[in-house]
C-alpha cells in the first residue's frame, strides 16, 4: 500500500514537470514569434525613416579640433570627409594635441603619419595645446572659429575613486569652456524652435535648429556611465561659481542640439585612449550605449561682456 503511494506521487511529479515543460515550451514559441513581430516592425520603422546622419559643419567653416591624440579624426575630416564636406579648404582646420610632439608620437606609433597628411594637404598642426588655457597658445591668439570641436575628453589622471574621478573631468571641462568662449565667432543668437522628432526617431534629440550664424562647441562623450555623471550639459548650461575671487566667471552657453555621434561617418577615425596604446587589453570602461554630441552656443549676455 505504501509502495502504490510513493509510485502514484512519483508519477504525480513526473506528469506535473511534463505538464510545466510543455507550458514552457508553449510560451517560448510565442515569444519568440512575438520578438520576431517586433524585429520585423523595428526593420521596417528603420525602412520608413533610414538613421540620420548629422554632420555639423559646413565647407566655410573655421574649425578648432583640440585633443586630438593621434590626429585621426582631423585627417578623416579631409582625406574621407562625408559627402557635405568634400570641397572643405584644409587651411580651414586647426588640429591641436596636449602633447608635445616628441609625446604624442611617442604614445600613439600611427600619429606621424597623420601629421604628415595634414601638414601637406595644408592643415595647421599645433601641439602642446592645454584645452584649458587656449590664451596661452601664440598661435591662436586673435583668432575665432565657428566650430571648436572636442571628441572624447578625458582629463586622463588615472584616479580610481569614481566621485574624485568625476570631479577632476569636470574639472577639465569647466576650463574648456571658459577657455573656449573668446575664440567662439560672434554674432546673432540662434533662435531656437521645438524639436519635431517623431517617436521612431530615436537617433537623434534636437532642442532646436538655427541658421549657423554665431559659434559652437561641440563636445562628444560615450553616453553611459561614468561619463553621463560628468552631466556636460549642465556644467554649460549652469556652471558653479569661480572657486576664487581671482578666477574668471564660468561663462553660461545654451545647447543648439544633441545628436549620435557615427564614428563610421569618419571613414578611419579611431578614439584613442588619453593615456595612449594600453599596454594590458582595452578595458571595459564605457561599454555599451552610444557616442553622443553636445554642441552648444553662448548666451546674449555672455556675448555682451566678450564684446
Amino acid at each position: 500500500m505504501v509502495k502504490g503511494k510513493k509510485t502514484s506521487l512519483k508519477a504525480a511529479l513526473l506528469s506535473t514537470q511534463a505538464r510545466l515543460k510543455e507550458r514552457k515550451k508553449i510560451e517560448s514559441a510565442a515569444t519568440q514569434a512575438f520578438d520576431s513581430r517586433g524585429a520585423k516592425a523595428k526593420a521596417k520603422a528603420k525602412t520608413r525613416n533610414p538613421q540620420r546622419c548629422t554632420i555639423p559643419f559646413k565647407v566655410s567653416d573655421n574649425i578648432l579640433l583640440i585633443g586630438e591624440g593621434n590626429f585621426s579624426f582631423a585627417v578623416a575630416l579631409l582625406r574621407h570627409p562625408p559627402t557635405p564636406l568634400e570641397h572643405l579648404p584644409p587651411a580651414n582646420v586647426t588640429a591641436t594635441a596636449y602633447d608635445t610632439e616628441e609625446e604624442c608620437y611617442a604614445k600613439y606609433p600611427d600619429a606621424e603619419a597623420f601629421v604628415r597628411v595634414l601638414r601637406e594637404k595644408g592643415a595647421q598642426v599645433l601641439f602642446g595645446v592645454d584645452a584649458t588655457k587656449l590664451e596661452k597658445t601664440s598661435a591662436l591668439k586673435g583668432r575665432t572659429f565657428d566650430r571648436i570641436v572636442w571628441n572624447f575628453p578625458h582629463a586622463g589622471k588615472g584616479i580610481t575613486d569614481q566621485d574624485r574621478n568625476i570631479l577632476s573631468n569636470q574639472v577639465l571641462i569647466l576650463g574648456f569652456l571658459r577657455s573656449a568662449a573668446r575664440f567662439l565667432v560672434l554674432g546673432p543668437v540662434p533662435q531656437l524652435q521645438p524639436s519635431r522628432k517623431r517617436p521612431e526617431e530615436d537617433d537623434d534629440e534636437d532642442e532646436g535648429h538655427a541658421d549657423d550664424v554665431v559659434g559652437t562647441i561641440l563636445i562628444t562623450l560615450r553616453n553611459v556611465p561614468p561619463y553621463t555623471a560628468w552631466d556636460v550639459p549642465k556644467l554649460a548650461k549652469n556652471p558653479p561659481p569661480p572657486r576664487t575671487s581671482i578666477d574668471l566667471p564660468n561663462p553660461h552657453y545654451r545647447i543648439l542640439r544633441s545628436f549620435k555621434f557615427n564614428r563610421c561617418d569618419w571613414k578611419g577615425y579611431e578614439h584613442r585612449m588619453t593615456k595612449g596604446e594600453r599596454a594590458n587589453g582595452q578595458g571595459t570602461t564605457g561599454e555599451g550605449g552610444e557616442d553622443r554630441t553636445w554642441e552648444f552656443f553662448l548666451k546674449d549676455s555672455e556675448l555682451e561682456l566678450l564684446g
